[in-house]
């Protein structure tokens, strides 16, 4: 399966793309604060980049639940010095700009990042147009609401086959705009609007959705959900080992991508999930491990 984004393509049939986060915000519910001033976030980048992060999915604005919007000009003076600063020091990193305002994501994108993952799956009319000009990638993602309303309701019938249905209609508009088919992947927003429940049928039903045809996208890092699954009720941080188990889950269920919080531990999950997914493909370990 290729994923297009810019001037570089992925062949992820056999192959796990791990995303770096990368929040230049002071309130994201993981890391808020840490990264907003550009040198520690622009370290930041380039310590997940060393650690093996395949891309960077650079955020200017929370989307935890009941946050609310950043208005679009606060969001690029967040953004534009560490974009620049990263095309300074590492030429070669690619960079997704984690974004749901067309005017960010068309800033951003001027600026040379690859990717627009937008949590909105196209809510600004305008995106679309934006990420086909520039032929970048795109991630479109399931979302009930805004991220200010979007755990007031997390009840489905089927919660799988209701995210595959929008997320089939979100990629029709995409492509009606001029979005290549290629350029596409899907994101089915665990944790965004879905209980802890439905968090987990996701990861248990990626199958159905990579049947869809595009690669999916899997963000469960450090997310509520875990933790009420595990009873850890310290900090996010803590929520690391249930990160790493989702993660294992999501590649050998067949996710293409993962967005991660803890990159060099997810490396090393990746590898040996890959392994895991595929000697069930072919009924026997392609590599001599003793």
């Amino acid at each position: 399966m290729i994923w297009r984004c810019r001037d570089l393509t992925f062949d992820l049939s056999d192959r796990v793309l791990v995303m770096g986060i990368l929040n230049v915000t002071p309130d994201s519910f993981s890391d808020g604060g840490r990264y907003l001033e550009p040198r520690p976030a622009i370290a930041r980048g380039l310590e997940l980049l060393d650690e093996g992060a395949d891309l960077l999915d650079l955020g200017a604005e929370s989307t935890r639940p009941s946050s609310v919007p950043v208005p679009a000009g606060e969001q690029w003076r967040r953004l534009e010095p560490v974009l620049r600063g990263l095309r300074e020091a590492r030429p070669d990193a690619v960079l997704s700009l984690d974004a749901r305002v067309a005017d960010v994501a068309e800033r951003g994108l001027a600026l040379g990042a690859h990717v627009v993952n937008d949590v909105s799956a196209l809510a600004d009319a305008a995106m679309a147009g934006v990420v086909a000009r520039a032929g970048a990638g795109l991630v479109l993602m399931h979302m009930r609401g805004t991220p200010e309303t979007m755990q007031q309701d997390t009840t489905y019938g089927d919660v799988t086959a209701e995210v595959a249905m929008f997320l089939r209609t979100r990629a029709a508009a995409a492509r009606a705009a001029g979005v290549a088919e290629e350029c596409l992947a899907f994101d089915p927003g665990i944790g965004f609007g879905k209980s802890a429940g439905g968090s987990t049928e996701l990861l248990a039903r990626l199958p159905e959705l990579r049947a869809l045809g595009r690669p999916v996208l899997v963000g469960a890092s450090r997310k509520s959900f875990l933790a009420r699954l595990t009873g850890d009720e310290g900090p996010p941080a803590d929520r690391v080992p249930a990160s790493l188990a989702a993660a294992a889950i999501a590649v050998y269920d067949g996710a293409a991508i993962l967005r991660v919080h803890d990159v060099a531990a997810t490396v090393r999950v990746v590898k040996l999930a890959l392994a895991a997914r595929r000697a069930r493909r072919t009924g026997h370990s392609s590599a001599n491990v003793e």
